[in-house]
């Protein structure tokens, strides 16, 4: 009994170390890796970090000599790029992908054990917005979705005291409108640009329940396969509970000791030359 105590005591610790690791590479650049799964089912990506003006490229590199068809794509993300998370979005859509949140952890220190996914991650500002681009879409009941307004990345972190030109203003307005089709082109609805449009940058982003979820069709399957299965590889999803692949409620207990700025740009050229200005969602202070 001891011996699997001891044993159950390291699991968890790994598992929870896996998770705030991923905490911290949520807030880098984002990267994508293949995960497999073995032995009955495809794998997906696991895509983690901020939506730079690089992302695209980077995911277009990944792809190449790859299946990617139906995919499943996991979120961990504080946000990043609009424009260029709009884009990554429109190539996710084109695949047909499933998205979902959560973390590629392995459960164990050995090399060639399993990796699952543990259902604690977050998926802030941009992120919600890839999140949309799934064909299908899964949140599970422990991650967390939060939204916020873009704003000029260069006067986020003390957004009241900026000034603002008119050139300024007109850049927001823009991406704002570039939002707003993109949410529309993927099947989202309106509530969604209305929630996240209500949040100032010097508020703590608004988590979405699980009605929001609904109300605003980022969710659109209560249920999913396990990820990078056959019928989520196919797009066609099997109906069964969220529990063969993803961790249990072990490491629910990841926190925060330091306020999150999610770094939501949209670079624009200013009406004026060509001076470039950046559109961001600012991040969530944990309360």
């Amino acid at each position: 009994m001891l011996l699997i105590g001891a044993a159950l005591c390291i699991a968890l610790v790994a598992m929870l170390s896996g998770s705030a690791h991923a905490g911290e590479d949520r807030k880098l650049p984002m990267k994508f890796s293949w995960v497999a799964c073995q032995p009955n089912c495809r794998g997906w990506i696991s895509a983690v970090g901020i939506v730079t003006a690089a992302s695209p490229r980077d995911f277009d590199e990944f792809a190449r000599g790859r299946q990617l068809g139906g995919v499943t794509i996991v979120l961990d993300s504080s946000g990043g790029s609009v424009n260029d998370s709009i884009a990554l979005g429109r190539r996710w859509r084109n695949l047909g992908a499933l998205t979902t949140v959560g973390v590629s952890v392995q459960t164990n220190t050995a090399q060639s054990d399993p990796v699952n996914v543990t259902p604690v991650a977050y998926c802030e500002s941009m992120c919600v917005f890839l999140l949309l681009s799934g064909k299908t879409r899964y949140v599970p009941e422990t991650a967390h979705v939060r939204v916020h307004q873009i704003w000029m990345g260069d006067r986020a972190n003390d957004a009241r005291a900026a000034t603002y030109s008119a050139d300024d203003l007109t850049i927001v307005e823009r991406d704002i409108g570039r939002l707003a089709k993109y949410t529309f082109d993927m099947g989202g609805a309106g509530d969604l640009l209305s929630l996240s449009l209500n949040v100032p940058p010097w508020e703590d982003l608004h988590e979405l329940s699980r009605d929001e979820l609904r109300l605003t069709n980022l969710v659109n399957t209560d249920m999913v396969d396990q990820p990078g299965s056959p019928n989520a590889a196919a797009g066609e999803l099997k109906l069964k509970p969220v529990q063969e692949r993803f961790v249990g409620g072990a490491v629910a207990t990841e926190t925060y000791s330091e306020a999150a700025k999610s770094i939501n740009s949209a670079e624009a050229a200013g009406r004026m030359g060509s001076v470039r200005a950046a559109a961001v969602v600012p991040g969530a202070r944990t309360r």
